[in-house]
């Protein structure tokens, strides 16, 4: 038998008639000489349509279902299906594979579904037929062979009617077998289904058992987790108990701590109002200790102003005693003088009578005296000596005159020795740190 990828579709199920002439066998012999190659030949109705898994397979005549094929072809699918060439078909088999006994066999057409849609005659695989040999024979012979075939045609019709009865009853126990073979392949359908059934069961029910063994064990595994675990919580819930009376005292201390911190608050609430208040006195007070401080300012600079002055007005003063000295001492030289020249007695002019009066503060100068009818003849010495007398300066520290170049390096003496106090914060600095007070004051000040 030819060896393929895959087998045809068959039926277990007997098989009827009804669709055998769908496929038409044509040029079929009697009998094909056996080591040669058969081609079959067929042809396809108008109402067929092949498919590509129908195959023609070689029976043995009395098959029942198509299963029993000795040897199949795969079909060829013709190109165009409506053109006539390609309702003619023929597929040929190999000699190798086709039956080596002389048994009747026929061809059959076989669909993918396992359906037979045609059938041809019966044919054999045997040698050249000996009846065609010619034998010469007596007459009497011929009527023994004619009496013979009588003899035999009667025998044939008994045994033609006997397989008509045979073949009736062949039908009644093959529609009977179908029947059964198609209970029987319902059953086993069920069967399976239920034997698939069954394993899926029993495979569920293994793996099941499985998990609840596994289960068991965990369950087993965790109850002794969960006795160990119990007695730490209880142990726990008495050491909890014990924690949870501390801290209901602690509770309770708090409350009254609370309450007290209440009571304070309140208290605190109203220290804190007093404080505001008081810090609106304080911001009172500020402001009017920045309006004194302006006022302060005020004094202080009215205070240098009046110490310059001062200052000034001394200055004046000894320039005044100078002058003063200086006039007595002409006075006196005047009197000398008049004394010794005639002249001057003369004009009767006195010096005690002329209207002669000493400045009094440094704005007026050293004027000539107007009764003078010539001047004043030490008016010019007067005017020289002024600018030696104003180059003295008092000391404000120790009230000392000193020239000059004298002056101001006491003064510096005086100021690294002396301390300053500050009239706001009451610090006090060395007379040398006078840019550090000054800042102070300053930022008093912003």
């Amino acid at each position: 038998m030819e060896e393929t990828v895959e087998d045809p579709a068959t039926s277990a199920v007997l098989l009827d008639h009804c669709h055998f002439s769908q496929v038409i066998f044509n040029s079929v012999e009697k009998f094909y000489i056996p080591g040669g190659d058969i081609t079959c030949y067929y042809t396809l109705t108008q109402h067929f349509i092949p498919r590509r898994k129908d195959w023609i397979g070689i029976f043995r005549v009395g098959w029942k279902t198509t299963r029993e094929y000795y040897t199949f072809m795969w079909v060829t699918l013709p190109v165009d299906l409506n053109s006539k060439s390609a309702k003619q078909q023929e597929v040929q088999f190999k000699a190798y594979y086709l039956p080596k006994d002389d048994e009747y066999y026929q061809f059959c057409y076989v669909d993918q579904d396992g359906v037979v849609r045609g059938a041809s005659i019966p044919f054999q695989l045997r040698p050249e037929n000996e009846e065609d040999i010619l034998v010469v024979t007596t007459q009497g012979e011929v009527e023994e062979i004619e009496q013979h075939n009588k003899d035999l045609c009667e025998e044939n019709k008994q045994l033609k009617d006997s397989c008509v009865s045979l073949q009736k009853q062949n039908s009644d126990m093959q529609a009977r077998l179908q029947k059964k073979q198609e209970e029987l392949e319902t059953l086993e359908s069920i069967n399976k289904k239920l034997e698939q059934t069954m394993k899926e069961q029993k495979d569920c029910w293994e793996t099941e058992l499985l998990q609840l063994k596994e289960q068991n064990q965990k369950m087993s595994s965790e109850n002794e987790k969960m006795v160990v675990r119990v007695d730490q919580l209880q142990a726990q819930l008495s050491i909890q108990e014990k924690e949870m009376e501390k801290l209901v005292q602690g509770v309770q201390d708090k409350t009254e701590h609370l309450e007290h911190l209440k009571k304070e608050s309140d208290q605190l609430f109203l220290s804190l109002t007093e404080q505001r208040e008081h810090q609106k006195e304080l911001r009172w007070t500020v402001e009017e200790m920045k309006q004194k401080e302006t006022t302060a300012a005020k004094k202080q600079e009215l205070t240098d102003q009046n110490f310059d002055l001062s200052k000034r007005l001394s200055e004046d003063k000894i320039i005044y005693n100078i002058l003063q000295k200086e006039k007595e001492r002409m006075e006196e030289e005047n009197d000398v003088s008049m004394e010794d020249n005639p002249l001057l007695s003369y004009t009767g002019l006195n010096y005690d009578s002329s209207p002669y009066q000493a400045p009094t503060s440094n704005q007026e100068g050293a004027r000539q005296n107007p009764g003078l009818v010539y001047g004043n003849p030490y008016s010019g010495i007067q005017e020289s000596s002024a600018p030696s007398l104003l180059s003295i300066k008092n000391c404000p520290t120790c009230k000392s005159d000193f020239a000059d170049d004298l002056f101001y390096h006491t003064l510096e003496q005086h100021t690294q020795t002396l301390s300053l106090n500050c009239p706001i914060c009451d610090k006090t600095f060395p007379g040398k740190e006078k840019q550090i007070f000054e800042d102070d004051e300053f930022f008093h000040g912003l």
